[in-house]
């Protein structure tokens, strides 16, 4: 098999969910930590002091570092050849599908998503449940772009089979 039709794998984007589900965990950091500094020094006993401190360490974490790490963990990688699809903060999960495969897109907006231009895309591949990417920035743009790369793979291999047919001479020898 030959390998001068085929081209390198190239990114074309790295998306994650829109950052505006990370405003209320910033709003919930701000006011626990006003608030901890605020009532630290009125308890006298040392033991009510660490207990409020440690309350308020737990907050944090719960409210604003998991979120925070569960943003962090959520990717979506488009290349030229796939979608990779990564999640998961204690147990990862990677997903990938082929342009090749061929799907069906769909852009899914609610009001708040169409104020900052981003939505939900759900990539419908044939099986039970289609794949979302969820909230990503600019959804319309991450449609026409697959589109685009759905399109030219399923060229690219179609051609690639009309030269493999070709070399191994089956199109044309009915005799």
């Amino acid at each position: 098999m030959s390998t001068e039709g085929l081209s390198r794998e190239t990114i074309v984007a790295r998306l994650r969910p829109h950052a505006r589900m990370l405003f209320w965990p910033g709003v919930l950091l701000v006011a626990v930590a006003g608030a901890v500094g605020y009532f630290v020094g009125i308890p006298t006993v040392a033991w009510q002091q660490l207990g409020l401190l440690g309350i308020g360490l737990v907050v944090i974490v719960i409210g604003w570092l998991l979120p925070l790490c569960s943003w962090l963990a959520c990717n979506y990688t488009i290349t030229t050849r796939r979608i990779v699809l990564r999640n998961g903060v204690f147990v990862r999960t990677r997903q990938e599908l082929l342009h090749s495969r061929g799907y069906d897109i769909t852009v899914r907006q609610n009001s708040l998503q169409t104020m900052f231009g981003s939505g939900d895309v759900l990539i419908n591949t044939g099986m039970e449940k289609p794949v979302v990417l969820r909230d990503v920035p600019s959804a319309d743009l991450v449609q026409a772009a697959l589109h685009d790369l759905m399109e030219h793979s399923q060229h690219t291999t179609a051609l690639g089979r009309r030269r493999e047919s070709t070399e191994t001479g089956q199109i044309g020898d009915w005799s």
